[in-house]
């Protein structure tokens, strides 16, 4: 069986179809619909370098991908990312490896020193990263909840004093408000790579209009006028849900903001017909873990980052 390398062609279904089935089928909690795939090729920044990597069988069949690009929003250059996954049923044919050094010499040439890449865990899988020179650093949880029992959910409590729930909607006039939390968030996230947000019109182009983000079920608490914490919902049309980023202004943490909001947004989820929802962390993020184990949610899959330092070979 011959296999070929290629960047995907946003404007061919078959490629962005098959992308999205094997990101179904390798890690469920990260929804990609057709729509998403193409939208990351259209808008992700220039100074990214991005590119979606795929594997293609004799007969057209996608069977592995990668998300390729330079983490250009650090402020430590020369930052790179390759996120390989192969479809489970084609395995051990060599399709990760090629698609790994293709991802490899794209971002070598881009000035990138160092690649990271997420493992999905096992034996078979981590061992694979470590034969082609990657160091396992830290690692992150995907977890699950089933949304169909009656008592999926804790119930909704009151609304503290003070305190508003808004709707991600209510802000589609001016987001602005939105990204400031959001920046303010993500600088605290634990990562192997620091995160940035300066770019207001970036962040709109990547997060606010991204075909997955369901603005009506994103629930915001709003204190004095200002968004306190958030849950962006994002959704596929499908019956899934993912939680696409939760978090509370520094000003606002230990009060339960953060809690209150994804839980307003998962009862609203579930009104929709939504079947399940994913959430994925840090293992280090202790709040968020917390808040998601008291929600009820079980362990679905474990991914481990590693990185490799590029020599002059890679290029």
């Amino acid at each position: 069986m011959t296999l070929i390398v290629r960047t995907l062609r946003p404007e061919s279904p078959s490629d962005t179809e098959g992308f999205a089935r094997v990101r179904r089928a390798c890690v469920p909690a990260m929804l990609a619909t057709p729509a998403s795939v193409r939208y990351h090729v259209a808008r992700t920044h220039p100074d990214a370098h991005y590119r979606q990597l795929i594997a293609v069988t004799d007969d057209g069949t996608v069977i592995g991908t990668a998300q390729v690009g330079i983490a250009h929003d650090s402020p430590q250059p020369g930052q790179g990312y390759a996120n390989v996954y192969v479809h489970p049923d084609h395995e051990n044919r060599g399709a990760g490896t090629q698609i790994l050094r293709a991802a490899e010499a794209h971002l070598a040439q881009h000035g990138a020193r160092e690649v990271y890449c997420w493992a999905l865990d096992g034996d078979r899988n981590l061992a694979w990263a470590a034969a082609r020179g990657y160091r396992p650093s830290r690692s992150a949880h995907f977890l699950r909840l089933d949304l169909t029992p009656d008592d999926a959910l804790p119930p909704l409590g009151p609304v503290p004093p003070g305190v508003e729930l808004r709707t991600g909607a209510d802000f589609a006039a001016d987001p602005q408000p939105l990204f400031a939390l959001d920046a303010e968030t993500a600088a605290d996230e634990p990562s192997d790579i620091a995160t940035e947000l300066t770019d207001y019109e970036q962040w709109l182009a990547e997060v606010w209009n991204n075909p997955l983000l369901d603005h009506a079920l994103t629930s915001v608490a709003v204190v004095d006028g200002h968004p306190a914490a958030f849950t962006l919902a994002h959704t596929d049309g499908d019956g899934r849900y993912s939680s696409g980023m939760t978090g509370t202004a520094r000003a606002h943490r230990g009060r339960g903001l953060a809690k209150l909001a994804k839980n307003d947004s998962l009862h609203r989820a579930r009104k929709t017909g939504i079947r399940v929802a994913y959430t994925g962390n840090d293992a280090g993020n202790e709040p968020m873990l917390a808040i998601n184990d008291w929600f009820g949610y079980t362990f679905d899959a474990k991914e481990i980052r590693h990185v490799r330092t590029l020599g002059p070979l890679d290029a």
